[in-house]
């Protein structure tokens, strides 16, 4: 994102390659928080989504965002696991000029025109306007550290270099100081995952960055006006009890900006829908079904919900979901693979280690994952083929019929246990409108084959036991579907 204040862009051959050039010009020094501030209100005006990739925080998270942006804050996002902390952090580089110029060589970036450190300082007195620039891509303007109690002062500030010290430079001399994370991001984004984690002793160190913008290293101190916009992630158990963020640090961050899991089952498809990396066709009653599951897990009592449910779990969940079709498909027929009811109860097993249980349910797992599931699953079959004649599926169940399925039987296999159902063309239709909707796709869907057939059959299927039309009896790994009622 380009500026009215930055210099020429550097994808030109005719790019400043001296102080000279750059001050001809026209480029003035801007501050970085000044920097983000200008872009951030160019991307609003411009209707431009300054923080692609974050889904659901537009009414909630984001406004509080851009107020600290605006501001020129420093800020920590405070939220359970799983909710984008990292992903938003790492947005904010697109808020930065695309490139920017610096004194060739400097450790810590220096602005040509405005330099802070020893050597900048001296390169700039020798060579005056012949002083080489380089530039640096926004990318490299960010950096990011997780927090963990084996961080030392020397990683994130800095120490001595025994190396300077031996080449015949005293201790007293700045230019023995081999620079830490944070100076060595200076004119850019500096982001510390689970700051609490950091050792208070550790946190100490950052309160000049913070306050003074200047550092201390090993009993002296250096008068580095660091210029940095420093963002930080906390969970708020660690907040309170694992780990804390010492008081006088927190004072010295302007915003503190609560994330939250997504509030609406469509934020949920969507951002399952972004991020899971999919090996099968996943037909959008499942990740509907899905969606729905995480968040009952979110509200359940049986769940820790201090741990949080990541959305990282949901994600997990659809990919398993397409990898036991794909299973199928490799082990069966070889026929496109898609996705159908019958994986869902493997799912389960493989996601138990992603949920924190409450003291009591111990041993029952498992069965609270079940349920939550089943419940979930009923849920998706009411909304979206609530209101549709199924007497056709019921029908044939009433003359005795019996529909045997499972994990490897075929989609072929399956409806042609069925044979000819009526009102399966309504049941597709629905489907596909509701699969539309949540996809916000336009025009006509393409007809479905025998795979997205086959899973809609066993989604009816499904909701008709779970809405107590129809029985179902389970024998290791095989559903039998048949007449009568209850569970």
């Amino acid at each position: 994102m380009a500026s009215a204040t930055s210099s020429t862009d550097p994808g030109t051959t005719g790019r400043p390659a001296t102080l000279g050039e750059l001050r001809a010009s026209g480029y003035r020094p801007r501050p970085v928080k000044t920097e983000i501030r200008d872009n951030l209100i160019s991307a609003l005006r411009s209707g431009h989504d300054p923080f692609p990739g974050i889904v659901g925080f537009d009414d909630t998270v984001l406004p509080e965002l851009e107020r600290a942006l605006l501001a020129g804050h420093d800020f920590v996002l405070l939220g359970e696991r799983g909710q984008g902390k990292t992903r938003l952090m790492r947005t904010l580089v697109g808020l930065l000029d695309e490139w920017s110029p610096e004194v060739a060589g400097s450790e810590i970036h220096d602005d040509p025109m405005a330099p802070v450190s020893v050597y900048a300082q001296r390169l700039v007195a020798e060579l005056g306007d012949q002083t080489p620039v380089a530039w640096r891509h926004r990318d490299e303007r960010y950096g990011e550290k997780l927090a963990t109690p084996d961080t030392s002062v020397g990683d994130l500030v800095g120490d001595v270099d025994p190396i300077k010290v031996a080449q015949g430079r005293t201790l007293g001399d700045p230019e023995t100081v081999h620079f830490g994370l944070v100076p060595r991001t200076n004119r850019g984004i500096f982001a510390v995952n689970e700051l609490p984690d950091l050792a208070e002793r550790i946190q100490v160190a950052l309160f000049n960055v913070l306050e003074e913008r200047d550092i201390q290293v090993r009993g002296y101190s250096l008068r580095l006006p660091l210029d940095v916009l420093l963002v930080a992630s906390a969970n708020p158990e660690d907040y309170t009890n694992r780990g804390r963020i010492i008081t006088p640090l927190k004072d010295r961050f302007g915003a503190e900006i609560r994330t939250h899991y997504p509030l609406e089952v469509a934020d949920e498809v969507a951002l399952i829908r972004q991020e899971a990396q999919l090996a099968a066709t996943l037909p959008g009653h499942l990740v509907d079904v899905v969606a729905r599951f995480a968040r009952r897990l979110r509200e359940s009592s049986s769940i820790d919900q201090r741990a949080g449910v990541s959305a990282r779990f949901a994600v997990a969940a659809t990919e398993t979901l397409a990898a036991s079709a794909l299973r199928r498909s490799a082990r069966v027929d070889g026929a496109e693979p898609v996705a159908r009811v019958c994986d869902l109860p493997g799912v389960v097993p493989t996601l138990l280690g992603k949920v924190e249980f409450e003291m009591g349910e111990e041993g029952r797992e498992r069965e609270v994952l079940d349920h939550l599931l089943r419940s979930a699953t009923a849920e998706t079959f009411r909304t979206s083929l609530s209101g549709l004649d199924l007497s056709g599926f019921t029908d044939l169940f009433a003359q005795g019929r019996t529909v045997e399925t499972g994990e490897l039987v075929p989609a072929t296999e399956l409806l042609g246990q069925l044979g000819t159902v009526p009102g399966l063309a309504k049941v597709l239709d629905r489907l596909a409108e509701f699969d539309a909707g949540e996809d916000g796709a336009d025009g006509v869907p393409e007809p479905a084959g025998p795979g997205q057939t086959a899973a809609a059959v066993e989604f009816v299927l499904e909701g008709l036991y779970l809405t107590r039309r129809i029985s179902k009896d389970s024998v290791e790994g095989t559903v039998v579907y048949g007449a009568g009622r209850g569970r």
